[in-house]
């Protein structure tokens, strides 16, 4: 009962003012507010922000949970976002969640592999992970170093030799994609868990060096999602439902859905495209 009552609230359409918005990267910036039930959200779950008059856009957990602040990672990649960039603290939007699973929390060595805004939920796992006496190493990884998000951050709280960066332009870090480096920190490190976020087939290509490997693998999937609660199908992958079912998945699960992982999704439409 207790259970289904949370989860009504989460859905409940919420008003709050933004407190602080910060730009991270030429095309990221984070936005912070208050939200009581939001800040409840484990790392992996995600917020539905709505834009007043234009639309809701689903956004991972960047930070949640001290003195009821709760922070997002947002890219411009469209209206929405474009809109969203242009407000300040202040500002009034409308908020549901927290909805979905979390990553879970194991102890001992864990591999983080990260891109683009991937990073966000990640980063506040490592948190999670740091505090509990884990030992998280993180790749992360960006098209150029202006794009690299929270490297700063990611090296005070994992140490600077546990943080690998690569940029496609070579500009910061290894040259190349995040998970040219992957298969070999895997083999020095031996962690007992891999965690990825960011473009889908850079997860399937960890996952599949992971499984090489026999570790375990949890990684956060996106797909587009209107309802948030399972109901409207448009985040199908698969028998799950990304919002309800995920958006973390197990390696277990990814396996049961590699004819549609890294290959293929629906679109406003209701069609299956390629990723």
């Amino acid at each position: 009962m207790k259970l289904s009552v949370y989860r009504i609230a989460s859905n409940q359409l919420r008003t709050t003012r933004i407190k602080d918005v910060e730009t991270e990267s030429p095309t990221v910036k984070t936005f912070t507010f208050k939200d009581r039930l939001c800040a409840k959200a484990k790392p992996g779950q995600f917020v539905m922000l709505w834009i007043p008059g234009l639309d809701e856009i689903p956004l991972s957990v960047l930070d949640a949970g001290i003195g009821g602040l709760v922070s997002v990672a947002v890219k411009r990649v469209g209206e929405a976002t474009s809109v969203l960039h242009g407000i300040a603290a202040g500002d009034v939007l409308s908020v549901r969640g927290p909805f979905g699973n979390s990553f879970s929390l194991g102890k001992g060595k864990a591999l983080m592999v990260a891109g683009g805004t991937g990073t966000a939920p990640l980063l506040f796992l490592a948190r999670k992970l740091v505090s509990g006496k884990g030992e998280p190493a993180f790749l992360v990884g960006a098209k150029t170093k202006e794009e690299l998000l929270f490297l700063d951050e990611l090296e005070r709280l994992c140490g600077k030799e546990n943080v690998v960066a690569t940029t496609e332009d070579g500009s910061c870090g290894v040259r190349g994609l995040c998970t040219a480096p992957f298969e070999e920190l895997l083999a020095k490190m031996k962690p007992n868990m891999v965690y990825a976020c960011g473009p889908e087939r850079m997860i399937l290509k960890a996952f599949e060096l992971a499984e090489a490997r026999s570790v375990g693998f949890e990684a956060s999937l996106e797909r587009l999602m209107r309802c948030a609660i399972g109901l409207c199908g448009s985040c199908v992958v698969g028998r799950y439902r990304v919002c309800r079912d995920g958006p973390v998945f197990t390696g277990e699960q990814l396996r049961e859905v590699r004819d549609e992982f890294g290959k293929s999704k629906l679109d406003f439409d209701g069609r299956r495209i390629p990723i």
